[in-house]
């Protein structure tokens, strides 16, 4: 049975990992199997948990002790329950809950890159995107318009940070997802070598005049695609451009020249995917 603490101290230090912990410092770069990330409302927390990661501790506010809030504390076991007003709450993680409860979890295990590749014929890459939110949202586009699998790059934003969770809706727990290599040096060679190895054409979503179109019939009849994607600001690396198979942009109107990576992502997706019989 859980226990159920009533905060009537907000700044106690049960409470950090909540609130006074960096997303580096949840992280835990150097031993990663005691790293943490925490988890945004029911549903969210709910595909974490269907995904078998490990509850630490719930927060959630009063009026959801019962209902959805009732049905996790029951999931979660025995881990503690700390719940107050929602004044005292938004003193201590800075916000007002909208969703009204957060979950401290255990990083999960991730699999090795050929894992996430086994079977797959689209995956998605993630070179250097720092903003939380365009991660999350690739996420969702991700597992909605049905890729294999996503790869993330060491400079790209941790898909596990607060934020890019919240934004997902919780899908960074429904598709397959790890790092492709644990340093800088390790991309983008050798991993795009590494992908070519198992088999993927890549393609570079860049402007460049020698870019073909998305709608290019030889894209959609690759067998294996491994759309990579770029940052914010500039893009991708000139040397993850030219190292990969293709050049690939969306045709734009209206002298727009490109859309935000995560907008962008969405309409590759949709465009490459693997059209199912019947």
């Amino acid at each position: 049975m859980a226990h159920v603490i009533e905060i009537t101290d907000w700044r106690v230090p049960e409470l950090d990992l909540f609130a006074r912990l960096t997303e580096g410092q949840l992280r835990s770069r150097r031993e990663p199997e005691k790293g943490i990330f925490i988890a945004e409302s029911a549903k969210v927390i709910g595909h974490a948990l269907d995904s078998g990661c490990q509850p630490i501790a719930l927060l959630m506010g009063h009026k959801h002790l019962e209902g959805a809030g009732r049905a996790l504390i029951e999931r979660c076991g025995e881990v503690p329950v700390y719940t107050a007003d929602d004044q005292i709450l938004t003193a201590l993680t800075g916000y007002h809950l909208t969703r009204g409860m957060l979950c401290a979890m255990g990083r999960p295990v991730l699999p090795r890159v050929e894992k996430v590749c086994a079977g797959a014929r689209r995956i998605a890459v993630l070179e250097g995107i720092v903003d939380a939110t365009n991660v999350g949202a690739i996420f969702r586009s991700a597992a909605a318009l049905d890729l294999d699998g996503v790869l993330v790059t060491p400079t790209c934003c941790d898909p596990l940070h607060r934020r890019a969770v919240r934004v997902s809706m919780g899908t960074v727990f429904q598709i397959p997802w790890t790092w492709i290599g644990s340093d800088a040096s390790q991309w983008p060679r050798p991993g795009l070598e590494r992908l070519k190895e198992l088999g993927f054409r890549t393609a570079a979503l860049a402007l460049d005049s020698r870019a073909i179109s998305i709608e290019d019939p030889r894209l959609m009849a690759e067998d294996k695609l491994a759309l990579v994607l770029g940052t914010e600001g500039d893009g991708l690396a000139p040397a993850t451009v030219a190292g990969c198979d293709d050049t690939v942009c969306i045709p734009m109107g209206h002298g727009v020249d490109s859309l935000n990576v995560a907008a962008a992502s969405a309409v590759a997706f949709w465009q490459l995917r693997v059209k199912k019989k019947g």
